[in-house]
């Protein structure tokens, strides 16, 4: 699945090039109390109203239309454009539970901005991270790569946001927890993998249309998911497939790896990895059993567990 920024920043680049000279990005620069999309979505429209991304769902990208068809959006430079400082702007724009925005609107030029969205679309096709600075009083972004994401931050008179990879899942196991998990990551904006060594197993894939991979699952994670934007997750039971995958995952330097299966099964399984040359230190970072404790049982209620362990680690601060 394709991640809206990556959209909005190809449709952005696409409209330059067959020379279009009114194209807007727009970027939630901030947000205080409940926000419909997290600061950093995108949001890129054009003098015909096309759009491309989102910002809030509907009502912002209405307004914000509606500025273009005025001619309210900067002509030059880029402008913060404040959503839900009024009662009567919350009520009329559906910003909930009295909400507020900052929006940066940036009008793109044809030969100023194409060398950096192509960077970026570059960067993200490599699966590499690469940080935009955005001087609000001029609207010329600098660019330059960075080895990891940071979060976005709005200055006085700048603003900086990390454009980086789509996180990867890998699921190890094309059964029905498979399934669940993946129909919810695809929904969460995760890019999805399967493999499973069995094709009697993969012909039988109930899932959503995510890549299946065949071979052995050590070298599917070694070609698709060793690097810091990458997750691993076993899920079938049977110890000659999932123990092929998290030896290779524990060596590598994948965001999360986690196993399926009970505290018994997970000590057993902890034993035959150190037999097998892993340190304490590798497995340590196994997330085993998977997902938090909430009483799962049945194989939606898992997977929701395991996205709900994500999105904690996700959003956890960055350590002082």
């Amino acid at each position: 699945m394709q991640s809206a920024n990556q959209a909005a920043l190809e449709a952005a680049l696409a409209w330059l090039q067959r020379r279009e000279t009114a194209v807007w990005l727009c970027t939630v620069a901030a947000a205080q109390g409940s926000s419909p999309r997290p600061p950093g979505s995108l949001l890129v429209c054009n003098a015909q109203g096309e759009q491309v991304g989102s910002l809030s769902g509907g009502c912002i990208e209405e307004d914000l239309l509606e500025r273009l068809r005025s001619a309210a959006l900067p002509l030059t430079g880029a402008e913060l454009v404040p959503y839900g400082v009024t009662a009567e702007q919350n009520e009329r724009l559906g910003l909930p539970c009295g909400g507020r925005l900052q929006v940066l609107v940036q009008r793109l030029q044809p030969d100023r901005d194409e060398a950096w969205l192509e960077a970026a679309l570059t960067a993200l096709a490599e699966r590499r991270c690469l940080q935009r600075r955005v001087s609000i009083p001029t609207g010329i972004t600098q660019w330059s790569p960075v080895a990891t994401h940071g979060p976005l931050q709005l200055l006085e008179a700048e603003l900086v946001q990390t454009f980086g990879p789509q996180m990867r899942m890998l699921l190890v196991g094309a059964g029905q927890l498979s399934q669940s998990l993946a129909e919810l990551a695809l929904a969460m904006d995760y890019d999805v993998l399967v493999a499973d060594p069995r094709e009697s197993v993969r012909a039988q894939w109930p899932g959503p249309a995510v890549p299946l991979l065949d071979g052995m699952p050590d070298d599917a994670v070694r070609t698709h998911a060793s690097d810091c934007h990458s997750i691993v997750i076993t899920l079938t039971h049977d110890p000659r497939i999932d123990d092929m995958a998290l030896m290779e995952a524990l060596t590598t330097e994948a965001w999360y790896v986690g196993a399926l299966g009970s505290l018994k099964t997970t000590e057993k399984r902890l034993g035959r990895l150190r037999q097998l040359g892993l340190s304490d230190t590798q497995l340590a970072a196994l997330h085993a059993p998977v997902g938090l404790d909430i009483g799962s049982k049945t194989p939606l209620e898992i997977a929701v567990s395991i996205m709900a362990q994500l999105v904690s680690l996700r959003r956890r601060p960055p350590p002082a």
